[in-house]
């Protein structure tokens, strides 16, 4: 399995294979996750819990619930807790190939394909603006649109799934954008895996909207923000009806006790959320200047904790380069049709490891090595 090319980031076991160092060796931006964590009060509650491993969670996940009620400003029984966000999509999947047919925005995290193919969707894909062939690709100014005539759809009959901030662009889609979409589908799912990464005046949710619109699911992960990736928690916010539809179709004590324990904690950190959001502004800037001045790579303007980069090189070349040469892992765009070999994606991490991946990439394209 190691030699199997992997189609999420993080597979630190692949990486290393190829790179033939140590998993532990590899400096990772591949996969998205906030450097500066877990919070010490995420270590410190999962210490303190050891002693329920021994005992069921509670099914209904008051306590957690409770915690995101208040984050959020919405009612208990108007969320559910999943294993990731991941696992809550299944059954948002489950519900949209319910529909004739599903406009899916291209080009796009390749989960929402799995899900949707488990349950046999009809899948529609809409290319953002900037990646349809009709337009130069990484050109600027593009909003959030969908060119298919929907005023001849009914509204019955189809559904639409989106993430914002968008995976793998990071361009941030306003919600005054996406709001008429809800009058037009039947169904809108919005995964907002990233949208913590943004200071609150800067948010683009539709959290404050799921109350007025029944057809409307926000999807959230806990897991990229607060460094907790290995715990697998996130949660859905949509109509109770809905949810507790998507309860009885899952297994019992989706979530585990410790991983319970720690959401609750970590959405209570405000200490730990003002130290991400001035890193991540930080560090972000620092990055797409230096990725901007190297000859032969575009990156893409992100709101998000990553940059999407486009490459006169083979990215598979750069990327097989910089693991044997410097145990540094980017995440190449295989896996995104749309975008193949020319494009990789890098998280965004600490000042002094963003100077690294840059340092490596200047001497990787200035010195290129044939695959072997």
């Amino acid at each position: 399995m190691s030699s199997t090319r992997p189609t999420h980031g993080g597979n630190l076991a692949w990486a290393a294979a190829l790179s033939g160092c140590s998993p532990s060796d590899i400096l990772d931006f591949s996969a998205s996750i906030n450097p500066l964590g877990p919070p010490q009060a995420a270590i410190a509650t999962i210490h303190t819990h050891l002693n329920r491993l021994p005992h069921y969670p509670d099914p209904n996940y008051g306590d957690l619930r409770h915690a995101l009620s208040q984050f959020h400003q919405v009612p208990m029984d108007w969320i559910l807790p999943g294993n990731g966000s991941a696992e809550l999509l299944t059954w948002a999947a489950r519900e949209l190939a319910e529909l004739d047919a599903v406009y899916l925005l291209t080009p796009s995290f390749s989960d929402y394909r799995r899900a949707l193919a488990a349950f046999s969707a009809n899948v529609v894909a809409q290319p953002l603006p900037q990646f349809d062939a009709s337009s130069e690709i990484g050109s600027e100014g593009a909003d959030f649109s969908i060119s298919a005539p929907f005023t001849s759809l009914r509204r019955q009959s189809v559904g639409l799934l989106l993430n914002n901030p968008h995976n793998p662009t990071g361009q941030l889609f306003s919600t005054s954008a996406i709001l008429p979409y809800l009058e037009q589908f039947a169904l809108v799912v919005v995964d907002e895996a990233f949208m913590d990464f943004l200071p609150p005046d800067q948010q683009q949710s539709l959290i404050d909207r799921v109350s007025d619109h029944p057809n409307l699911v926000v999807l959230r992960s806990l897991t990229k923000f607060y460094s907790l990736a290995g715990l697998r928690l996130g949660y859905a916010i949509a109509h109770p009806d809905r949810l507790q539809r998507w309860q009885q179709w899952r297994d019992p004590w989706s979530v585990n006790s410790l991983a319970a324990a720690a959401g609750a904690i970590v959405v209570q950190d405000t200490a730990f959320q003002h130290q991400t959001w001035t890193w991540v502004q930080q560090a972000r800037s620092q990055l797409f200047a230096g990725l901007s001045a190297i000859p032969g790579l575009h990156p893409l303007p992100s709101a998000a904790n990553f940059l999407l980069v486009q490459s006169q090189q083979s990215t598979t070349q750069l990327q097989h380069q910089l693991l044997k040469q410097r145990c540094i892992l980017i995440r190449d765009c295989i896996s995104f049709p749309e975008l193949g070999d020319r494009y990789f994606r890098v998280a965004v991490r600490t000042e002094a490891e963003n100077q690294q991946l840059l340092d490596g990439l200047a001497h990787c394209l200035v010195y290129p090595e044939p695959l072997g």
